[in-house]
């Protein structure tokens, strides 16, 4: 299950199972699980651990070091759960200090010429299309969506359940089961996220009430979360409630809104 051409370190740790491909370079910090899948001209490389059932496709960069230029070439530390599949030319780096580990949870999938920078943490069944990069110390919670040729700056982190539409950026916060248009700007729920994954509807209206709530009534985010506080109960809403209260960068705010009086919100 190895091919004749792939170049595996005799200290790299590969389970039995574990099927290489031609020309795949797997260096001596790699651990691989269970019934991984390795494909031809992958790179595996830097103190990597990888869970069971992981797919590697053509020209994998996986572990590489930080693109940072104060790393010094500290053995850091990159660890990837279990079910996730790597689309071609997809590139993870290892994170940039030994404090903190890069990691990616399970059932991701990453798309051809996608990008995760180091110290990202990203949680389970995110989908990060063709192209789009992740800054340094992203954070990604689980079931979001990341469409094509999307940006995320440095530090920034992306809710649970929300989705950023194809070639939008962002260096603020996006809060969960919000939908990102443009530069830093949003555009109301991910409705259809939230069905797939079992809202009821009276969940669904409650967010869509604090969605406007926190958005569309021209507050600043201080007075609106003030005002959610009483009002908004449910679990789901709680979860919006306090991503926005544990904000360091701002985040992301409706356009639709804002830009009839000509300006952006106040954090």
């Amino acid at each position: 299950m190895i091919h004749p051409t792939a170049v595996i370190h005799p200290q790299a740790k590969l389970d039995s199972t574990v099927e290489v491909g031609s020309y795949a370079v797997i260096d001596a910090g790699v651990e691989l699980g269970p019934h991984c899948s390795v494909g031809p001209h992958v790179h595996l490389t830097g103190l990597t651990s990888v869970g069971a059932h992981n797919v590697f496709h053509a020209g994998c960069v996986i572990g590489g070091p930080p693109q940072d230029l104060k790393y010094r070439g500290e053995p850091t530390r990159l660890r990837i759960g279990a079910h996730n599949v790597f689309r071609e030319g997809v590139t993870v780096n290892r994170s940039n200090t030994l404090a903190e580990d890069t990691v990616l949870g399970s059932h991701n999938y990453l798309m051809a010429t996608s990008h995760v920078g180091h110290n990202c943490h990203l949680g389970d069944q995110v989908i990060i299309a063709n192209g789009t990069s992740l800054g340094g110390h992203v954070t990604v919670a689980d079931r979001a969506f990341l469409s094509g040729n999307c940006l995320v700056h440095q530090f920034v982190r992306v809710g649970t359940l929300a989705l950023m539409q194809g070639g939008s950026a962002i260096s603020r916060d996006l809060p969960p089961f919000t939908v990102a248009r443009g530069d830093n700007g949003i555009c109301g729920l991910n409705t259809v996220g939230l069905r797939r994954a079992g809202f009821t509807p009276a969940q669904r209206l409650e967010l869509k009430r604090l969605y406007r709530l926190l958005f569309r009534e021209g507050r600043d985010v201080r007075a609106a979360l003030t005002a959610a506080a009483s009002g908004f109960s449910s679990e789901p809403a709680r979860l919006l409630i306090e991503f926005l209260r544990a904000s360091r960068r701002g985040v992301c705010f409706d356009k639709g809104v804002n830009l009839r009086d000509g300006r952006e919100p106040v954090d």
